[in-house]
């Protein structure tokens, strides 16, 4: 599988210009390539394939100067990569190709010789020749891999990346044999099977407060307007910051877990399934109204989730700990006894705090789910096991002498 290596760039302020350009020529390809594969129908025959597509684009770039100007190889590199999700999206390894739209979807990827050319500055400088841009700057946070593409990006908050794709060796277990269940949860992001808590990183409350009042003051700006621009890209910036905070504790919790245990169970969990949207629920007496459907309290928890980084952290460890990462039924796990198995809503008294009725076993809940989850337990089916009442012992009676 191949993990991406992140670095940030530094254009000048006449290269800026000339990467945009080569975003809008990608993005444009790509969204043309769309439009003849969204127009299909059975009537008109087979569409362009990738091959059709690139005498296409010759043709068209004798004819418009403006794509002339452009790169060739980020044009065709646009076109293979529909072609592959396109395939991907057939054989049901990925979703459907998606339109790119501008300011969201920055960026194009380079393949082949051209992504080799990288020249070292200095212990924490790197510069990389882009096609019909030159040198560009790159700030060295670890060793370039050995990658045969590169992607560059502009986010959201203005910031220029360049990843590279390579396969990177996986991470030798420890060898002890230890197992180490993972329950993650909304307060504590991941709780482990041996007591220890973690957090991930998020927005401090000074960060929050300013969120806040940026978002209420982007809901009084005018539509296309220079202070809504700028409103908007103070926003990203906060995203940006708790985004990276999220991804850096990712990564240093994989690579610690996955040093440290030789088998890490986690929960099967469908985080697509409950992080969407909720759906409207008519009103059967009223026709064209609807009922409440919690969607505010859903899109809380949604977005809570998301920031603890739940799919991240087990993309990570499948990465670096390939054939050692378990997923267990995550059923009822949070309200079954690590000790005695009984199994009752009543156990989990609050979310930090788990009782159990019959045997009094008194833990951390997610602790408790964690050694659950380390041992393969779950509960298939809806179930309350009968408490465990110690059988009663006659009295005995003392004989005095």
């Amino acid at each position: 599988m191949h993990s991406v290596s992140r670095f940030r760039m530094y254009p000048t302020a006449a290269q800026q210009p000339a990467l945009l350009e080569q975003c809008r020529h990608a993005r444009y390809v790509w969204n043309l390539a769309l439009e003849q594969w969204a127009m299909w129908t059975r009537d008109k025959g087979a569409t362009p394939g990738y091959t059709e597509q690139c005498r296409q684009l010759t043709e068209a770039r004798i004819s418009f100067s403006w794509l002339r100007s452009g790169s060739q190889t980020v044009q065709q590199q646009a076109l293979r990569d529909f072609d592959r999700a396109v395939k991907n999206f057939y054989t049901g390894t990925r979703k459907r190709p998606k339109w790119r739209k501008a300011a969201l979807h920055e960026g194009f990827r380079i393949v082949g010789r051209q992504a080799r050319r990288i020249v070292n500055l200095s212990r924490k400088w790197a510069a990389v020749n882009v096609p019909k841009v030159g040198w560009v700057r790159v700030r060295l946070s670890r060793a370039v891999p050995n990658a045969r593409s590169y992607r560059v990006t502009l986010d959201r908050a203005g910031r220029w990346h360049i990843a590279f794709a390579a396969i990177p060796p996986p991470l030798p277990a420890p060898g002890t044999g230890q197992i180490i269940g993972l329950d993650r949860g909304v307060t504590v992001s991941a709780a482990l099977s041996n007591g220890e808590l973690l957090t991930c990183p998020k927005l401090t409350s000074r960060e929050e407060d300013r969120l806040t009042s940026l978002q209420r003051r982007l809901s009084r700006c005018r539509r296309d307007s220079k202070r809504r621009r700028r409103v908007k890209t103070a926003i990203a910036k906060l995203y940006a910051r708790a985004r990276d905070r999220r991804m850096d504790w990712v990564e240093k919790t994989s690579t610690d877990l996955a040093r440290r245990f030789d088998v890490i169970r986690v929960e099967d969990l469908r985080i697509a399934q409950m992080t969407k949207r909720p759906k409207p629920k008519p009103d059967g007496e009223k026709p064209g109204s609807y009922l409440p459907n919690r969607r505010r309290a859903k899109a809380g928890l949604s977005r809570r989730i998301l920031a603890n980084g739940w799919g991240a952290l087990v993309r990570r460890l499948a990465d670096k700990a390939p054939a050692r990462v378990e997923k267990v039924n995550p059923a009822y796990t949070s309200q079954t006894c690590s000790v005695c198995g009984h199994c009752a809503p009543e156990n989990r008294k609050s979310q930090a705090v788990f009782r159990c009725v019959a045997c009094r076993h008194q833990a951390h809940a997610d602790v408790n789910a964690a050694v659950n989850i380390a041992a393969g337990r779950a509960v298939s089916a809806r179930r309350e096991t009968p408490i465990r009442v110690p059988p009663k012992r006659e009295p005995q009676l003392s004989t005095s002498t």
